[in-house]
């Protein structure tokens, strides 16, 4: 008697658990038998949300080139998630690294950049148009300039972000789809991940057509600045990487829908999503209604919930982020 021999799964460190995440239908929260609304669960991340995906590709790409040197000490912007994929990124490689954030960063993520290991600089003087995004990069150039030696990622330009979704959130879609979608939902902050996915699903389903979800208030596709307050989603600029001309439709969420989405979310599917997921629920219950029936929608979930138990999932400031709409449109 022939014993198969037994083998064994084990990964060389958490950066090999990232990506192969996987998809499910969501018929609970849109049972309308003429759609299909199917999620891409990047939440499921080791850290938690999309952009360990784009950290990780960077990183490792540039410590191929050269670009990236042994030792070298990282420099970027994030208000969250990605400075927190970069950190993780950053620790397994030993590198240093100096996240520049601002007071909007919930202190769950402060908490676990630091014990990352993370130097953590804190500008706290927004922007005259509103936000923080350009304080921040200011703040990162004089880094640059007191550390010679040090390398801005800057994710807002770095043709490597959209590529680290072409070839793996994209890539992934691609093989786990057989039928084709006719919509992508996904939301956007630097757009590399939004391009990234729909450059690659196009290839094999050339008709797809692209949905940006961005945050009411943000100025990517020329939206009129105002204040919002969930991280992640939308920006002050627009960034380098946007290429709007590859969007058919911008829909703006403001942080009250957001929050109802992901509560909605969480109730009807048991999905324990963040702000930027929310944002995406939101804005496909928003415009399904109105599109043609048969329809196959795609979404593309970010970010996972634990990181906005003070945001998205507190009563308090859900009451509050109410009033704050009720006095903007009064």
């Amino acid at each position: 008697m022939t014993v198969a021999p037994v083998t064994e799964s084990v990964s060389e460190s958490v950066a090999c658990c990232i990506g192969n995440t996987p998809v499910v239908a969501l018929r609970r929260l849109f049972p309308d038998p003429g759609t299909e609304v199917l999620a891409k669960l990047e939440l499921m991340n080791p850290g938690g949300s999309m952009k360990d995906r784009s950290a990780r590709y960077i990183v490792e790409s540039g410590l191929r080139d050269g670009s990236i040197r042994p030792g070298s000490g990282l420099v970027e912007s994030s208000s969250g998630n990605f400075g927190i994929a970069l950190a993780m990124a950053a620790r397994l490689h030993d590198l240093r690294f100096t996240c520049v954030v601002d007071p909007k960063t919930t202190p769950a993520n402060l908490t676990i950049l630091r014990n990352l290991g993370v130097r953590v600089e804190m500008v706290t003087e927004p922007d005259e148009v509103g936000g923080y995004l350009g304080a921040r990069i200011r703040r990162v150039r004089q880094l640059l300039a007191e550390a010679p030696g040090a390398i801005w990622i800057n994710q807002y330009a770095n043709e490597r972000n959209w590529q680290a979704y072409y070839h793996g959130t994209g890539a992934e879609l691609a093989e786990q789809l057989v039928h084709p979608p006719t919509y992508l939902f996904a939301a956007v902050s630097t757009t590399g991940s939004i391009l990234g996915c729909a450059r690659r699903l196009r290839e094999r389903f050339p008709d797809l057509r692209v949905v940006a979800v961005d945050a009411v208030g943000s100025v990517i596709f020329g939206g009129s600045q105002a204040p919002r307050e969930l991280p992640g989603i939308g920006s002050s600029r627009t960034p380098e990487l946007c290429r709007p001309e590859e969007i058919d439709e911008v829909v703006r969420v403001d942080d009250v829908d957001a929050a109802l989405g992901c509560r909605g979310l969480l109730a009807a599917e048991g999905i324990f999503a963040g702000g930027s997921t929310g944002s995406v629920v939101a804005a496909i219950e928003h415009k399904l209604p109105a599109l043609p029936r048969p329809c196959r929608v795609l979404a593309v979930f970010p970010d996972r919930g634990d990181r906005y138990l003070d945001l998205v999932y507190d009563d308090a400031w859900l009451d509050k982020a109410r009033r704050n709409r009720e006095n903007q449109t009064a």
